[in-house]
C-alpha cells in the first residue's frame, strides 16, 4: 500500500506547469465554488490500458479532490499557452475576436473550448455551443465567446456571395438575413446609407494557425503507472481525513466492509457541495476510479447494461453509438435519456458524475432516474456476499427501506431494456434555464399498450422536483390499465395524477401552483406525443393529434448563435497609426486568455498574512443581547475576532455602517469578523461565534410593508409639466395600473476581494482592491481609522467585473478590512465567497410603479400621473441618487403634455441595494412600457403604433424642461422597424400563431432615450497623469477603473492619437489614490467620456511644451524631440496632469428644472421569442439593436458593451429571480438558485448596428455605450407578453393583463391561463392575488410554510 501525508490546505490550483500535477497552498481560487460557473475549468487526461486510448476531459478545478488526480494529467490555461513563451491559438482567437471583457472567466472559456479541440480538432459550430455550456461570463454576452470558437470549425466563414458582385448584406425590404436563410456573414464593408459600413471586428488572418499535431504528449510515465499490473492500493493520509483508492474490485468491496459509512467518490458532485455547503464530514473517502469492472457497455438482444463508473458524458456516447445502430422502436428510453443528458448541468458536470452516482444518490432532481425508472432500469449491485439486482422503480427512487442498498454494497452497473414497438417512454422537464439548471419539474413516463391496439397494458408515470423524492403515480397508473388512450382518459388521468401528487403549500421550493399545473402539461404532452406515435404506425386505425397541436410536441432547441455588426469604418484619409475608431483588441486581452491577468486573488501571500471570514446577521431587525467568541478564539489558527469596538474611528461613515453595534437591521449585516492563519480555519471559527439575539417590531421587508409603516430613506423628488389632474378630465379613457420590477443580483464573476496591508510607519495603510471608485474607499478606511487620507493608500489594476456592485460596496469591506489590519497589525486578505457575497452586497433596487394614464381614442397620452418606489433596504447607500435617475428618466421617449413622476426609496429590512448599471433607468421604464401596451390594449391598436404615436418627433423639451433633439431617435426607430423587417416578421408570427395552439411567437420593438452621466457637475470631472521617458515610451495613469469596458485601451488610444505616437509605445499603469487623488466613480457610462478629456488635455499640454523642438526639427522622430539631447536638455518637464472640469450639469428640484444630463443617447431593439404555453419555456429566436453611437472610439469594445449589458438586461427581465422570505432571508446565494443567461438563452440571430451621429461635446464625438442596453432587453419581456397576449387571445381571455419582471417561466405559464391551470389552481389553501382583477396574477410561492417575497411584490 502506497501512503501519502497531505495538509489540510492543499487544493487543485492553476498551474504554470501545464501537464504537471502542482500541488500548492493557498486560498480556494473560485468564483462559485459549486462547479456551476465554469470559470475555474481545467483539462484532466487519462489513459484508459484496456482500449490504448487517451481521454480528454473538462472539469471545474473547484469540485475537484485532488486525490482523486492520481494517474491523471491536469492542463491548465497557463499549460496550453503563456504570454512568457508561446500563446495558443485559442488563447490568441478569444482575444482578437474581443470574446473577453473583465477576463476572469476567460481561462475557463479557453480551457472548455481546447478540450474540445484536443478530442475534435475540426469541431461543429454545434459543438462549440456545447462545449461552453458549463461556462457562465457576465460581461461579454457570449457571442463573440462562441464566434472565436467557431473560427476553428471545418465550415467556411467566408461571404458565400464573394466575387459575385453582390452582398450577403443586401436583403428585401432592407432587412438583415432571413432565419430561413442561414448564411455565413463576413463582408469587410458595405456601403450603407452613403456611409462606408464594417462588419467585421477582426482579421482572420492574423491569426496563427491551428496544427493539432503540436499539442503536448500524454506523460508517458502515466501510462506505464495505467499499464502496472502490479497497483497497489493507495491512501492520502490528511490531520482529519483519510482518502483511499483501490485497485481492484475486491479491495473496494472489502474496504466498504471496513468502513460502511465512507462515501464513494467518483466525481465528487455530490459530496463535495455537502461537505462545502451543508457542513457534511466523513473521515474516510474511497474512491474505485479506474476499476475496469465499472467502466463497460455491453449491449445485447434485450438491452445494454453500462458499468456505474462511467460519466455522464460517456453515457451519453454509449447511447449516442447504441442509437445510431439500433431499430428506432428499440431505443426509445435511449433517446429519452438523450435529450435530458444534452441539457443536464454543464459539460464539465457531465464528465465528472458518473451514472453510478446519480443513480444511487437519488436527487429528487434527476432529470435521469424518472426516465430510467419507466424504461424498467435495473441496478446491478455487489458486495463482499456476492451479486444482487433490485429494480430502479417508485421503491427504489422513494427511499422505501427494502429497495435502499446495504451498507456493504456498491453500484457494479445499470441495465436499460431495450424498448419495444407497442411501448413508448419519454422524458420531460422545465428549468429556469435550458441549460445547466434543475428543473422546477421533470417527468419520465412510459405506456405500453395491447400488441395493435390503443389499450393501456402498462402505465408508469414518475416526476421530479415535486417532493423530496422522485414520485410515481402508481396509484394513478394502477386505475388506468385497460383504458383506451384517449381524450376522456387523459382527463381522468390529470384528476387522478393531481389526486395523488400532493405539493403542501409548505414543499420547498415553492411555485405550487406552477408545479402542479406542470405536471398535468407534461402528462399532456406525453399524452400528445403517443397519440403522434400511434398514428405514425398504424394512420387508419389511430387518428393524428390536431395540426394546431403538433408543435407542443418539440422542446426548443439549443442553436449556435449567429449575425452581423454594422459600424462605421476608419475614414481611409485617417493617419495608419492612429487608433482612434478601429475595432482594437482589448489592452489585457492575452493575458485575460492565458490566466496571466493578476487579481486581487492572485496576488503573491504576503508575510504573516491572515485571512478574514465574516459572522453576519441571521436576523433582520433585533437587538444583539451577546457576542460570544470563546469557542472561535480557542480553535487553531484563530488570531482574533473583530467587533465594533475595534473600530477606532467613526464607525458609521455617511450613515452605513461598518460592524453592528447593539442592533441589526438586516439578514447579512456584519457583526464581527474572524483573522485567523488560513481561510479555512477562519471559516470554521466563524460559524462558532454565537449570537444572542431578541427580534424588534416591525421587520420591515417589501414595499408594500415600507408604505404600510411610512418607512422611507429618501425625501420624495419630483417633476411635473402641464395640468395633469385638469387634463385626466378632458380624456375619452383612463386606465391605472401597477407593475412590479423585481432586484437583481450584480454577479460579476470575481467577488468582492480585499487585501489590507498596514505599514510600519504613520498610520499607513496599503488597499489593494477591486473598485470602482477608489476615492470612496480611501475616505472610508480614513474615517474609521481615524487617521488623514494622505495616510491610505488604494491600488487597482483590474476587478473581474463591477456593474455598480464595486462602487460604494468595496468602501464598506475595505474599512472592515483596514481595521481587522489595524487591530491585529498584519496584512489581512478578505474573500468573500459567493453566498456571502450574494448575502452582504445586495443589488439592483426592486421597483414598484404605479401609474395613472388618461388618453384618447385614437392613442394619443394626454395625461400620466406615475409613481415610483424602490426598496432600498436598511441604509442610504445610492438609493437617493437612484430615484433621481428614475424620476429625471421617467418619461423615456414619449412626449405627455401632462406629466407628473414622483418617485421615493423605502428603508426596509434587507441589506441595502446599490449601484447597478443603469441606475434604476432599466427598472422604471419597463414601468413606462407597460402603460403604453396597456393603452394599445384599449385602443384596439399595437403597441408600436402607440409608441410611434406618442413619440418626441421634433426638437423640445423634457419634462424638466431641458432642451434635446430626437432626430437621432427617429432615425434609430426608423431603420430598426425597416432593417428588421419588423412587419414582414410580425405578420409572419401572426400566422404562426394561427396555426399553432400550444406555442406563440411574439415581437417587441422598444424605444429608448438614455441619458449618460450624473446631474451634478463635481461628479463628473477627471484627472490624469502622463510621464513621457527619454526613450520615447509614454505612461498613462487616469482616475478611471478597468472591470472589463476597455478603458485602459481607449485611453491608449486617445493617447496615440494626442501625442501621434503608435499605441505599442504607451503603457497604462494601474489606478491609485497616490497618482490620481480623488478620482469620483467610474459608472454613469462616462469612464471614457471624463478620463479621456483628462488625458487628452495631458497630451496637449506635453505636446504643446515640445513645439519649439518640434518646430526645429519638423521631419524629426518622436524619439529624437523627446531624448536626452532634446527636451530633456532644454529642461522641458515631461510629466504633467490633465484635467477635466466635468460636464455641466445641474438640477434643480425646488423649481424640477435643469440640464440635469451632458448629452441624449438613442437607441431601437426588436426582439422576437416563441413561447410554450404548455411550459411557459420560451426562446429567443432574435434581436435587432439599432443604437445611436455617434462616432465609437473602439467598435469592438463598444459592441461588446452593448451586447452584453443587452444580455444582462434580458436577464433582469427573464431569468434572474431573487427570493427571499418574509424573515428577509436570501434564498438564492448561488449558481444552483440563481440563473444568469447562459449560452443557450442568447437569441439565435443577433444583429447591432451602430447609428451615426454628431455630439460635438464628447471626446472626438463619442458616447458613452456601458449602461444603455441594458434597458433594451426589455424588448425580449415585451416580445414574451406580445405571445402571451396571442395565446389569451385564443383563449378568450382578456389582453390587457399585468407582466410582472422577471417574465420567468412561472409568470409566462400561469398567464397562458387553460384547463391546466385551472386543475392546478384547483383544491389549494392558499390564495392567488390579481393585479387588477383581470386575471393577470401574480403568484405567491411558498418555501418552507413561508412566503417567497421578491422584495418588492407581496
Amino acid at each position: 500500500m502506497q501512503k501519502v501525508e497531505l495538509s489540510e490546505q492543499e487544493t487543485l490550483v492553476p498551474s504554470t506547469q501545464g501537464n504537471v500535477l502542482l500541488v500548492i497552498k493557498g486560498p480556494e481560487p473560485y468564483s462559485c465554488g459549486e462547479g456551476g460557473c465554469g470559470s475555474c475549468t481545467v483539462m484532466v487526461s487519462r489513459y484508459n490500458p484496456k482500449n490504448k486510448k487517451i481521454r480528454h476531459y473538462p472539469v471545474t478545478a473547484c469540485l475537484v479532490p485532488i486525490c482523486s488526480l492520481y494517474g491523471a494529467a491536469v492542463t491548465t490555461v497557463e499549460g496550453v499557452g503563456s504570454i512568457k513563451t508561446r500563446i495558443h491559438p485559442v488563447q490568441e482567437r478569444l482575444a482578437k475576436c474581443h470574446g473577453t471583457q473583465c477576463g476572469f472567466c476567460s481561462p475557463g472559456m479557453v480551457m472548455s473550448i481546447y478540450t474540445l479541440l484536443r478530442n475534435h480538432p475540426e469541431p461543429t459550430p454545434d459543438q462549440i455551443t456545447k462545449a461552453l455550456g458549463g461556462n457562465l461570463c457576465r460581461c461579454t454576452g457570449y457571442r463573440l465567446i462562441v464566434e472565436s470558437g467557431k473560427t476553428f470549425c471545418e465550415e467556411s466563414t467566408a461571404c458565400q456571395m464573394k466575387g459575385s458582385g453582390k452582398c450577403c448584406m443586401d436583403q428585401e425590404e432592407k432587412s438583415f438575413v432571413n432565419r430561413e436563410e442561414k448564411v455565413s456573414f463576413c463582408c469587410i464593408c458595405i456601403l450603407f446609407c452613403f456611409v462606408e459600413i464594417c462588419t467585421k471586428l477582426y482579421n482572420e488572418d492574423e491569426f496563427q494557425p491551428f496544427d493539432p499535431s503540436q499539442e503536448p504528449i500524454f506523460p508517458p510515465e502515466l501510462i506505464r503507472m495505467a499499464e502496472d499490473p502490479n497497483k497497489r492500493r493507495l491512501t492520502f493520509q490528511g490531520k482529519r481525513t483519510t482518502w483511499i483508492t483501490s485497485v481492484t474490485l475486491s479491495d473496494l468491496l472489502e474496504l466498504k466492509v471496513n468502513f460502511p459509512q465512507a462515501p464513494l467518490v467518483m466525481g465528487n458532485t455530490e459530496v463535495g457541495p455537502r461537505i462545502k455547503f451543508e457542513d457534511e464530514f466523513y473521515p474516510v473517502f474511497i474512491t474505485p476510479l479506474g476499476l475496469p469492472e465499472l467502466y463497460f457497455v455491453d449491449s445485447t438482444d434485450n438491452g445494454v447494461t453500462i458499468g456505474a463508473g462511467y460519466s455522464l458524458a460517456q453515457l451519453n456516447d454509449a447511447l449516442g453509438s447504441i442509437v445510431s445502430e439500433q431499430p428506432k422502436e428499440k431505443t426509445k428510453t435511449y433517446r429519452a435519456l438523450l435529450k435530458h443528458l444534452r441539457t443536464l448541468a454543464g459539460p464539465q458536470i457531465r464528465n465528472m458524475a458518473t451514472l453510478g452516482g446519480h443513480v444511487v444518490s437519488r436527487p429528487n432532481y434527476s432529470d435521469l432516474n424518472p426516465i430510467l425508472a419507466a424504461g424498467n432500469a435495473i441496478i446491478n449491485l455487489i458486495s463482499k456476499d456476492g451479486e444482487r439486482q433490485i429494480a430502479l422503480d417508485s421503491k427504489f427512487l422513494e427511499r422505501a427501506p427494502e429497495a435502499n442498498l446495504k451498507s456493504e454494497e456498491i453500484v457494479l452497473s445499470v441495465s436499460i431494456p431495450h424498448s419495444t414497438k407497442w411501448h413508448f417512454v419519454s422524458g420531460m422537464r422545465l428549468a429556469q434555464c435550458q441549460e445547466n439548471a434543475f428543473a422546477i419539474v421533470n417527468a419520465g413516463m412510459s405506456v405500453k399498450f395491447e400488441d395493435g391496439t390503443d389499450t393501456i397494458k402498462d402505465l408508469q408515470m414518475f416526476y421530479g422536483s415535486v417532493g423530496p423524492t422522485v414520485v410515481s403515480a402508481s396509484q394513478t397508473c394502477k386505475q388506468l390499465i385497460g383504458r383506451q388512450w384517449d381524450d376522456q382518459m387523459l382527463s381522468d388521468a390529470c384528476r387522478l395524477v393531481l389526486d395523488e401528487i400532493y405539493i403542501p403549500p409548505a414543499a420547498e421550493g415553492g411555485m405550487v401552483e406552477y408545479r402542479r399545473t406542470l405536471i398535468i402539461s407534461l402528462l399532456f404532452k406525453f399524452y400528445l406525443k403517443v397519440r403522434r406515435g400511434l398514428n405514425k404506425m398504424d394512420p387508419q386505425k389511430f387518428p393524428d393529434i390536431p395540426e394546431k397541436f403538433m408543435s407542443a410536441l418539440e422542446d426548443f432547441p439549443i442553436e449556435t448563435p449567429q449575425g452581423i455588426q454594422m459600424f462605421q469604418c476608419v475614414d481611409p484619409r485617417q493617419p495608419p497609426q492612429d487608433p482612434v475608431g478601429h475595432p482594437v483588441m482589448h489592452q489585457s486581452a492575452i493575458k485575460h486568455a492565458t490566466g496571466e491577468a493578476v487579481y486581487i486573488d492572485d496576488m503573491p501571500p504576503i508575510a504573516q498574512e491572515l485571512f478574514l471570514a465574516p459572522v453576519t446577521s441571521t436576523r433582520a431587525h433585533a437587538k444583539i443581547i451577546s457576542i460570544d467568541v470563546s469557542e472561535a478564539l480557542a480553535l487553531p489558527g484563530v488570531v482574533d475576532v473583530i467587533t465594533a469596538e475595534d473600530v477606532p474611528g467613526d464607525n458609521n461613515p455617511q450613515e452605513e455602517i461598518l460592524y453592528a453595534q447593539n442592533e441589526v437591521i438586516c439578514v447579512g449585516q456584519i457583526i464581527c469578523t474572524v483573522a485567523a492563519d488560513t481561510h479555512a480555519h477562519a471559516k470554521e471559527a466563524a460559524k462558532q461565534v454565537k449570537i444572542t439575539y431578541e427580534d424588534i417590531e416591525p421587520r420591515i421587508i417589501t414595499i408594500e410593508q415600507a408604505l404600510e409603516h411610512n418607512s422611507f430613506l429618501t425625501a420624495e423628488r419630483k417633476i411635473e409639466q402641464g395640468n395633469v389632474e385638469q387634463a385626466f378630465k378632458h380624456v375619452d379613457q383612463i386606465i391605472e395600473g401597477e407593475v412590479h420590477v423585481e432586484g437583481q443580483e450584480h454577479f460579476y464573476m470575481e467577488t468582492q476581494t480585499i487585501l489590507a496591508i498596514p505599514k510600519e510607519e504613520d498610520k499607513e495603510m496599503v488597499l489593494h482592491l477591486g473598485m470602482q471608485y477608489p476615492t470612496h474607499v480611501q475616505d472610508f478606511v480614513a474615517t474609521a481609522l481615524n487617521v488623514p487620507r494622505s495616510r491610505i493608500a488604494c491600488h487597482m489594476r483590474r476587478a473581474g467585473g463591477a456593474f455598480g456592485g464595486k462602487a460604494s460596496k468595496p468602501a464598506l469591506l475595505g474599512a472592515i478590512t483596514a481595521v481587522a489590519a489595524n487591530k491585529t497589525g498584519r496584512p489581512i486578505r478578505f474573500i468573500l465567497e459567493r453566498g456571502d457575497d450574494m448575502l452582504i452586497t445586495a443589488g439592483r433596487h426592486p421597483l414598484l410603479g404605479k401609474y395613472k394614464i388618461g388618453f384618447m381614442n385614437n392613442g394619443v397620452i394626454k395625461s400620466a400621473d406615475v409613481e415610483y418606489y424602490v426598496n432600498g433596504g436598511c441604509t442610504p447607500d445610492e438609493s437617493e441618487l437612484v430615484v433621481d435617475i428614475i424620476v429625471l428618466k421617467s418619461e423615456n421617449t414619449y412626449y405627455i403634455p401632462n406629466f407628473r413622476c414622483r418617485g421615493r426609496a423605502c428603508k426596509t429590512n434587507l441589506p441595502s441595494n446599490t449601484a447597478f448599471r443603469g441606475f434604476g433607468f432599466p427598472q422604471s421604464t419597463v414601468v413606462v412600457e407597460a402603460y403604453i401596451t396597456a393603452v394599445a390594449s384599449q385602443c384596439n391598436l399595437s403597441p408600436e403604433e402607440i409608441r410611434e404615436i406618442n413619440m418626441y418627433k421634433r426638437i423640445s423639451k423634457t419634462a424638466y424642461k431641458d432642451m434635446f433633439n430626437p432626430e437621432p431617435l427617429r432615425r434609430c426607430w426608423k431603420e430598426c422597424l425597416e432593417k428588421s423587417s419588423f412587419y414582414a416578421r410580425k405578420q409572419a408570427a401572426e400566422e404562426f400563431n394561427k396555426k399553432n395552439y400550444w406555442k406563440k411567437k411574439g415581437l417587441s420593438v422598444i424605444p429608448m432615450k438614455f441619458t449618460v452621466g450624473i446631474p451634478y457637475t463635481y461628479l463628473n470631472q477627471a484627472a490624469a497623469l502622463v510621464h513621457i521617458y527619454l526613450d520615447g515610451s509614454v505612461l498613462v495613469i487616469h482616475g478611471g477603473c478597468e472591470f472589463g469596458q476597455g478603458l485602459y485601451t481607449k485611453m491608449v488610444q486617445v493617447a496615440s492619437r494626442e501625442l501621434n505616437i503608435p499605441s505599442s509605445y504607451i503603457h497604462p499603469y494601474e489606478t491609485s489614490t497616490v497618482t490620481v487623488p480623488n478620482a469620483v466613480f467610474t459608472a454613469a457610462s462616462m469612464g471614457t467620456d471624463t478620463n479621456g478629456k483628462a488625458v487628452q488635455n495631458a497630451c496637449q499640454i506635453l505636446m504643446a511644451r515640445l513645439q519649439p523642438i518640434i518646430r526645429k526639427n519638423p521631419k524629426g522622430k518622436w524619439e529624437d524631440w523627446v531624448s536626452i539631447e532634446k527636451a530633456f536638455q532644454e529642461s522641458i518637464s515631461l510629466s504633467t496632469t490633465g484635467y477635466f472640469k466635468g460636464y455641466q450639469t445641474n438640477m434643480d428640484w425646488e423649481k424640477e428644472e435643469g440640464h440635469a444630463f451632458p448629452y441624449y443617447l438613442y437607441g431601437v431593439s426588436c426582439s422576437e421569442v416563441e413561447v410554450d404555453c404548455l411550459t411557459g419555456a420560451h426562446k429567443l429566436l432574435r434581436t435587432d439593436i439599432f443604437i445611436d453611437a455617434a462616432f465609437s472610439i473602439n467598435p469592438a469594445l463598444d459592441i461588446g458593451q452593448v451586447e452584453g449589458g443587452f444580455i444582462q438586461g434580458m436577464g433582469l427581465y427573464t431569468t434572474e429571480e431573487l427570493k427571499y422570505s418574509p424573515e428577509g432571508v436570501l434564498y438564492s446565494r448561488g449558481t444552483n438558485d440563481y440563473k444568469i443567461p447562459a449560452v443557450a438563452e442568447i437569441p439565435e440571430e443577433f444583429y447591432v448596428t451602430f447609428v451615426r451621429s454628431q455630439n460635438p461635446i464628447a471626446i472626438y464625438s463619442s458616447k458613452g455605450l456601458g449602461e444603455a442596453s441594458m434597458f433594451l432587453g426589455s424588448s425580449v419581456f415585451f416580445a414574451i407578453q406580445d405571445a402571451v397576449t396571442a395565446a389569451r387571445r385564443e383563449r378568450g381571455l382578456t389582453t390587457s393583463f399585468t407582466l410582472n419582471s422577471p417574465a420567468t417561466p412561472e409568470l409566462i405559464r400561469m398567464n397562458c391561463m387553460d384547463q391546466f391551470t385551472e386543475m392546478g389552481l384547483r383544491s389549494t389553501s392558499w390564495v392567488l392575488h390579481s393585479s387588477r382583477g383581470d386575471g393577470g396574477y401574480s403568484i405567491r410561492n411558498i418555501v418552507n410554510n413561508i412566503v417567497i417575497t421578491r422584495c418588492g411584490a407581496r
